[in-house]
């Protein structure tokens, strides 16, 4: 489980990464792509190609953590890659929303239409 009191920053990668990386190859990310320390206490957050799963890079005390999440239905509202920065800094309410499945620019949910019988219903 993540601990909030030792959460300094979340940082998003942007666009997607290859999630057959472990622990190493994200390392190497942080370290060369985002030029940030990999053992500061900051989460670093990898989403696959699809956005149907994502991984998270955790420094603690004496090892590394890696969080894995996989969606049955639907996609992470994830930022695209642009030239500007690898990375991008959010907050750890933001991360909550992304993990929810909100946007993290906009707090709307996305629309799911589920067909029950005739009728429509949007949750």
């Amino acid at each position: 489980m993540i601990r909030d009191s030792i959460i300094e920053q979340v940082y998003l990668a942007k666009g997607p990464t290859d999630l057959r990386k472990s622990i190493d190859g994200l390392y190497v990310i942080v370290q060369e792509g985002f030029h940030l320390n990999p053992f500061s206490s900051c989460l670093f957050v990898f989403c696959n190609r699809k956005r149907d799963k994502l991984k998270i890079l955790h420094w603690e005390y004496n090892g590394f953590w890696l969080y894995y999440k996989r969606l049955e239905k639907g996609a992470f509202a994830w930022p695209k890659a642009d030239d500007s920065s690898p990375s991008l800094k959010i907050t750890r309410r933001q991360l909550n929303w992304l993990l929810d499945g909100k946007s993290i620019h906009t707090f709307t949910q996305f629309v799911e239409t589920i067909e029950l019988s005739t009728y429509k219903i949007l949750i």
